[in-house]
């Protein structure tokens, strides 16, 4: 209790709570769209806006937002309009973006000294900043999935029979996919362009070992996102190993354990 003391760890966990709640709800929307490659798409192009935040002076995590909902964005139109091979378009701006981003931040003068940071997470220096903008972000997602909860989990399952009596099916996924991509721009700050995506992909894998409701997956989703961030959290500050690399650990570990602790009550019941 005692590292509750410190005013970064306050601030940590803080983080922890908001990037479990948008992680949780964002991650399951993709993962039940099988969408994980957009997810990791959408870090990699995000490297795009912060070499270009970095170069012109501006928060790094400012031009990463607005490269990553411009990467997401363009991966639907070009996967619906142009008929492009999802895949194929997620692969082409992802590698855009993180040449993007060298370029810029090769051009920029001086040394950029937390880049690492944004390549490997850092929970622990994270900004009042970025703790508002998680905490808006989760009001503005518990929202949007309260209230339209029910066409959102019949996208995720059958985008066909959605479009068979409603027209907005395009709008709610253009939408859906640009929160999805500030949730994801946002955690890097948690866990890193290199391993945000475990924080949207892990804690729903791990819910949908043990239910097939949609609301509990979420639900599920952000206890364990919850759970595995505070306790890679705390190990890291014992050990002092890097924060974001031992809470895709722990969640790894759980969700090995879970699929274990699933197959032997299975095969005993």
């Amino acid at each position: 209790m005692d590292i509750l003391g410190y005013d970064f760890m306050t601030n940590a966990l803080l983080g922890a709570l908001f990037a479990a709640i948008t992680a949780g709800l964002a991650g399951t929307y993709i993962v039940s769209r099988r969408m994980v490659f957009l997810g990791g798409g959408i870090t990699h192009a995000s490297f795009g806006g912060i070499g270009i935040g970095y170069f012109f002076g501006f928060n790094p995590i400012v031009g990463a937002s607005l490269f990553g909902v411009a990467s997401a964005l363009c991966v639907e139109y070009l996967s619906v309009r142009q008929k492009i091979r999802e895949d194929s378009a997620i692969g082409i701006l992802w590698a855009l973006g993180m040449a993007t981003g060298i370029i810029f931040i090769y051009l920029t003068p001086g040394y950029a000294p937390d880049l690492m940071g944004y390549l490997f997470g850092s929970l622990l220096t994270i900004s009042t900043g970025d703790i508002v903008a998680l905490g808006v972000l989760s009001l503005v997602l518990i929202s949007y999935f309260t209230v339209f909860y029910r066409t959102l989990m019949y996208i995720s399952y059958d985008e066909t029979y959605v479009r068979t009596y409603s027209s907005s099916v395009s709008l709610f996924k253009y939408i859906t996919t640009a929160l999805v991509a500030l949730a994801v721009v946002l955690n890097i700050r948690m866990a890193g362009i290199i391993l945000v995506l475990s924080l949207l992909t892990i804690p729903p894998n791990i819910a949908m070992i043990f239910t097939s409701s949609y609301l509990k997956i979420i639900i599920g989703s952000i206890i364990v996102g919850f759970a595995g961030t505070v306790t890679g959290l705390v190990i890291s500050y014992f050990i002092n190993i890097p924060t974001g690399a031992t809470i895709v650990f722990v969640l790894a570990l759980i969700w090995i354990i879970s699929k274990l602790l699933r197959g032997w009550v299975k095969k005993r019941w």
